[in-house]
């Protein structure tokens, strides 16, 4: 994930999967916000002591939000008169992809703003304009495709539509009001009153509670209810779809917890298959083109994992990750562990065996980097003002991965453990929060001495590093 953000703006190489322009659910968009999830969590629940390692690769996630690249489908899907939404014909086309409708988008732009503010306590995209959509073509048009936002102009804009849909939520493609991309904003409405103070969550959760009870949040089989037709007022949901049971529990757990907790055991008992070595694989849903090829992904086993790991199944979890390192042919690629894409359906056994980027470069991450309630605590608002104020590892050097960063107040110590991406690395680390509490002594592993300094309101540490380091720094 720290690979993939840290590439040039616009450079999506390995990212593209099987469909084109950025339509289905493995689109650029769903990549790149549950990866700044993933880095969310485990920020707060691995390493709380390395916002250095996770701040500048979340300013890039959400920069790469920004590029038309991502939102331009909004131009065509905007139009409808698809598969779903018929009913209503061709509709005009639409440029600004938060204007209306399209949850699918702004609900992880908003959601991803405020969590960010919320993590790193930086204001950056409150300022006016700081979240601006605009095609800065070369060949056509006159430059006034622009459409600024900030994280507060947008959470109320979305706000305000969720209001005046009597809390059902927002539509994904017109009239298709999906309960999925609608938790992402209800996330990002608790990040908004964790940040200022607000209590918008509480309502819409209340309101949402109260509008699909007219329709069921569940069906009469205990499956998640996929979307709502908003003109029809029909409830819709496809009979063969995991996806859509393990996406919504992942998001729902957040704020429904006793609810995704009381189903997961049978939708796992309905969806998954027994595999070698103790291992499951889940049943794919088949999508089709309008040609009606068929395209088959990994995303119901990567949502299954990413659900398992959120409600604390480690057994489930285990069987899934394990199917997938064993069958699904993993690879170390410059210092990283990922799943690249596979377009071959099953195996000559018969066993799941296709990947798509969404879930080999994200979600099967993210399920290893989430604890049990991650997203529920995270949802809950752990941070508090002892956290900000505590000693930090606010840069390093690059070649260098980080695998503890936690500070304990009672005993004034930040304890590190490091390694090197190479043989040997010349390490240059920053710290926050640590000027005034004087120099500190550092225990360390018989590592070359580490050489401190003061660099204005910052400690930096120099020393070389050629295997796994822990260090301690003592007040």
């Amino acid at each position: 994930m720290l690979n993939l953000a840290g590439q040039l703006p616009d450079d999506w190489s390995g990212m593209h999967g099987p469909t084109t322009m950025q339509e289905d659910f493995g689109g650029l968009r769903f990549q790149l916000a549950y990866m700044s999830y993933a880095l969310a969590l485990a920020h707060v629940h691995r390493l709380p002591g390395a916002p250095g390692l996770f701040k500048k690769p979340f300013e890039q996630l959400i920069e790469k939000m920004l590029s038309p690249d991502v939102w331009a489908y909004w131009h065509y899907v905007s139009t409808g008169n698809g598969p779903i939404n018929r009913s209503q014909g061709e509709l005009p086309a639409q440029w600004n992809p938060v204007g209306k409708d399209n949850i699918m988008y702004s609900a992880y732009i908003q959601s991803m703003a405020l969590m960010y503010h919320y993590l790193f306590r930086d204001a950056r995209y409150a300022k006016e304009g700081a979240l601006t959509f605009a095609v800065a073509s070369m060949f056509w048009g006159d430059g006034s495709l622009r459409f600024p936002y900030d994280e507060r102009s947008l959470n109320e804009h979305l706000y305000w539509s969720m209001v005046e849909r009597g809390f059902l939520g927002i539509a994904c493609e017109p009239n298709c009001v999906f309960q999925i991309c609608n938790q992402p904003a209800i996330i990002g409405f608790r990040m908004h009153d964790l940040v200022y103070g607000t209590s918008q969550a509480q309502e819409v959760m209340d309101g949402y509670d109260k509008a699909w009870a007219d329709f069921g949040v569940l069906t009469e089989s205990g499956h998640f209810n996929m979307m709502v037709m908003e003109q029809e007022r029909v409830v819709v949901t496809p009979p063969d779809a995991p996806w859509v049971d393990f996406w919504l529990a992942a998001l729902m757990h957040a704020w429904k917890p006793e609810l995704v907790g009381e189903r997961f055991p049978a939708h796992i008992a309905r969806w998954a298959v027994e595999a070698p070595h103790d291992t499951l694989w889940i049943q794919p849903a088949v999508q089709h083109r309008l040609d009606m090829s068929p395209i088959i992904s990994a995303r119901d086993h990567g949502w299954a994992a990413v659900a398992a790991a959120e409600v604390g199944d480690e057994r489930t979890l285990a069987r899934l990750l394990g199917y997938a390192d064993r069958f699904m042919n993993p690879v170390h690629e410059n210092g990283a562990y990922f799943y690249p894409r596979r377009d071959e359906h099953f195996d000559a056994q018969g066993r799941l065996s296709v990947m798509d980027p969404h879930t080999g470069n994200v979600l099967l991450g993210y399920a290893r980097l989430n604890v049990k309630d991650g997203l529920r605590k995270l949802f809950e608002g752990p941070l508090t003002d002892a956290h900000f104020a505590a000693p930090a590892l606010a840069s390093l050097s690059k070649g260098i991965n980080v695998r503890r960063a936690t500070y304990d107040a009672e005993r004034r110590m930040l304890a590190l453990t490091l390694e090197p991406g190479a043989s040997r690395v010349d390490a240059c680390l920053t710290f926050d929060n640590s000027v005034e509490k004087g120099m500190p002594e550092v225990i360390h592993d018989g590592t070359d001495a580490p050489c401190l300094s003061v660099e204005g309101n910052q400690l930096e540490m120099r020393f070389s590093m050629s295997r796994r380091t822990s260090l301690v720094l003592a007040w």
